[in-house]
């Protein structure tokens, strides 16, 4: 019984890995297309990807560099989430007019905003090239010389394709290192602010809400993409016009229902899905539960400040979302871990991975020893990973003293008496960008982040690893508070008018001697010269060998398990992910449905709160059930649902798309329970959230009285096929 149930598991585990994955755009047609209509796809493979006929993938752009948007109109309107757009609305925003918390929308072309540094990227073609990439690498080379020959081969291969002068050449490695795929890309870097709810609707639950399902947040909003007369990439100018893109998606006012199919297209940041046991357990049980730990403490402090004082909540509110964004996911994957028992199922993998090598000699020979290797080297680096993650998350991630004393290192020390050139041909840079930091930095909360960082690092980092100097300055200044106010109070890289003065009336080297010796600066470069002394070489020594081995692992589980489909893992790059609408059972007795509407919103209303208030045009919109054409059969106004589509970081703003191409949703986050899909998808617990379209559409019409821009949009009854 015990040999079938382990039997069972594996089975499940491979299936688990051929039917679910982030699939490469240009393969369907071989890997994918015949599942994707046996689960009630009605487009063809061509439909989705052609490099050579317009096809959806000419709709999707990477938006930012680091999330996910869509052309929804033919004169280049781009729609994407809230928090994908948050930190060019903010940029947007003063005390007078916080489009944040007012929302906005332009009453016309010329009044839309120039969103400075929002860039949309769009994929022209892809094509493997793996033999040209690894041409003249060997088993023999070691990992730099086998790097280097392919960093040549890529070289090469970026100087040779042939391109137009708008467009850039993107090779990136998949597999593991196995295989490369050349990318043609071309990037718009003329993105205007059209418009978006306000916070309280875009982020309507906020923290308490966010990686948690039953969810009723509008997370979204709405760019336009400009180019010059000839449709190509331009610098700002107004004398760009709308992008025409090759294909714009239809947008369907029927929405999806429970075992509807679905597919999210994107760019997905990155995941470890074949990691072994022992890189789960070290992620699982001790790097997330150190990041959490840090973390909670600095979110608490900033969440005091931001709930006393609305200008701290404007400058802080955006960096706040940044950091409680991964603080919650690791706290759910931990969860999701142990829950989900991935670390057995990762055990039962390897055991019949193992009993597969024993039966064929030839395999047995080349991989016996790769998982043994592989556990020994993740037991080697774990010492070393958590004190690089004490470093980065105390020293860095969490204060903003140390982390801009670090950024004005290279400046600081490029200082040469001898030829002052450099140092002061970079200054024009530094003051802007320290202008940029003083903009929404508060040295109050700093000092109360940096207290309890120090505290941190102090009590949880080895004494020989800059703990011993840490807690010694603490005990001289009377305490980890004192030390951090007398290292801010005293500091010139924390004082705006400080640094200003120094910069605009001292010499270059009354400038390097002053900040060499800031006592952020001191305390930063200290802590930064034990990691770069004793814990980073260890690292750079260890984590070569743990990358070649996955490498080997890599390809030996894609020969052993010839039956699997193993998609690569998320590397930031154009991917499909497909499933079905469906609701999931995270514990006993306990079912949750597919959708939500805006009865739920007005269920969790809280007058005032900073997470679940609302505008009264909303509510009044809610009592009158004034939901117009947007509303359900039985007169609800659906505002989200979920589906089994594999989804992660970098898929923030992707479409939801449905059996034939027309947009029901925008893909925003996944559940709690399943935020362990990064290492271990199981597909009867992970899902995406969506934002349901007929949702943004009632709020970009009836409550944002931007219907004007529903007529450059093409919208579908009846769950039409798009038109080539």
């Amino acid at each position: 019984m015990k040999k079938l149930l382990l039997l069972l598991l594996i089975l499940s585990i491979i299936e688990s890995v051929s039917a679910q994955g982030m699939w490469l755009p240009s393969l369907l047609e071989k890997q994918n297309e015949k599942e994707m209509k046996s689960l009630g796809l009605k487009l063809s493979a061509d439909d989705i990807y052609s490099p050579a006929n317009p096809s959806i993938k000419d709709a999707i752009c990477q938006f930012a560099g680091i999330c996910t948007g869509e052309m929804i109109s033919p004169e280049g309107l781009l729609l994407t989430n809230h928090h994908c757009g948050f930190g060019a609305i903010q940029q947007l925003s003063t005390l007078e007019s916080n489009l944040l918390e007012s929302g906005h929308w332009a009453k016309d072309r010329a009044s839309e905003l120039p969103a400075e540094g929002v860039t949309a990227m769009f994929v022209t073609r892809m094509e493997d090239v793996t033999i040209v990439a690894l041409q003249g690498v060997t088993e023999n080379m070691g990992e730099r010389d086998r790097q280097s020959q392919i960093d040549k081969n890529i070289a090469s291969l970026r100087s040779t394709t042939k391109k137009e002068k708008w467009e850039d050449v993107e090779v990136r490695p998949f597999y593991n290192g196995n295989q490369y795929y050349l990318f043609l890309t071309q990037t718009f870097k003329d993105v205007r602010f059209v418009g978006a709810p306000p916070s309280s609707i875009g982020k309507f639950g906020a923290d308490t809400d966010n990686w948690v399902w039953p969810r009723h947040t509008g997370d979204f909003s709405m760019f336009r993409v400009y180019a010059d007369k000839d449709n190509h990439p331009a610098p700002y100018s107004k004398d760009n016009v709308p992008y025409r893109p090759r294909h714009f998606l239809p947008i369907s006012l029927d929405g999806a229902e429970e075992g509807d199919f679905t597919m999210v297209y994107g760019f997905p940041g990155a995941t470890n899905e074949y990691l072994t046991e022992e890189g789960v357990r070290l992620t699982g049980e001790v790097l997330d539960p150190a990041r959490v730990a840090i973390r909670d403490r600095s979110l608490k402090i900033m969440d005091g400040f931001m709930r006393k004082d609305p200008a701290v909540k404007i400058a802080y509110v955006s960096r706040y979302a940044s950091i409680a964004n991964a603080w919650k996911k690791w706290l759910g994957e931990m969860q999701g871990l142990k829950t989900y028992k991935a670390l057995e199922k990762k055990r039962a993998y390897e055991a019949e991975f193992t009993r597969r090598l024993e039966q064929n000699p030839a395999w047995y020979t080349r991989w016996k020893n790769l998982l043994p290797r592989l556990r020994q080297l993740h037991k080697d680096i774990e010492p070393y990973a958590l004190a690089r993650d004490y470093y980065s998350e105390t020293c860095l991630r969490n204060n903003e003293i140390l982390a801009t004393a670090a950024n004005l290192n290279n400046w600081i020390s490029s200082y040469d008496p001898k030829n002052e050139t450099v140092f002061t041909s970079k200054l024009m840079n530094v003051r802007a960008a320290m202008e940029d930091f003083f903009k929404d930095y508060r040295p109050e909360v700093d000092e109360a982040v940096l207290a309890a960082m120090l505290e941190m690092f102090g009590e949880n980092t080895k004494p020989e690893w800059g703990a011993k100097d840490v807690q010694g300055m603490a005990e001289q200044a009377g305490g980890y508070p004192a030390l951090a106010k007398q290292i801010i109070g005293n500091s010139t890289i924390a004082n705006r008018d400080k640094f200003r003065a120094l910069v605009s009336s001292k010499t270059p080297a009354e400038i390097y001697e002053t900040l060499k010796n800031d006592p952020a600066y001191k305390l930063w470069d200290q802590l930064q010269g034990y990691y770069a002394a004793q814990v980073q070489p260890k690292i750079q020594e260890i984590q070569p060998q743990i990358n070649l081995l996955q490498r080997q692992y890599m390809a030996a589980q894609m020969e052993v398990f010839k039956e699997t489909r193993f998609f690569p893992d998320a590397n930031s790059t154009l991917r499909l992910t497909y499933g079905k609408v469906r609701g999931f059972s995270p514990r006993d007795a306990l079912q949750y449905e597919y959708q939500t509407d805006l009865d739920g919103v007005m269920e969790k209303y809280i007058p005032g709160d900073y997470e679940f208030d609302v505008p009264q045009k909303l509510i009044d919109l809610w009592k009158a059930k004034d939901y117009g054409q947007y509303a359900t059969a039985d007169g609800r106004l659906p505002v989200a649902c979920i589906g089994t589509n594999h989804t992660t970081g970098g898929n923030s703003g992707s479409p939801a798309l449905d059996a034939n191409g027309n947009l029901i949703g925008l893909n925003f986050d996944r559940v709690w329970e399943g935020t362990m899909s990064d290492l271990n998808y199981d597909p009867a617990i992970c899902r995406n959230i969506m934002v349901d379209a007929r949702y943004v559409l009632f709020l970009v019409d009836k409550f944002g009285g931007a219907g004007y821009l529903l007529n450059e949009m093409k919208l579908v009854k009846g769950k039409k096929k798009r038109k080539k």
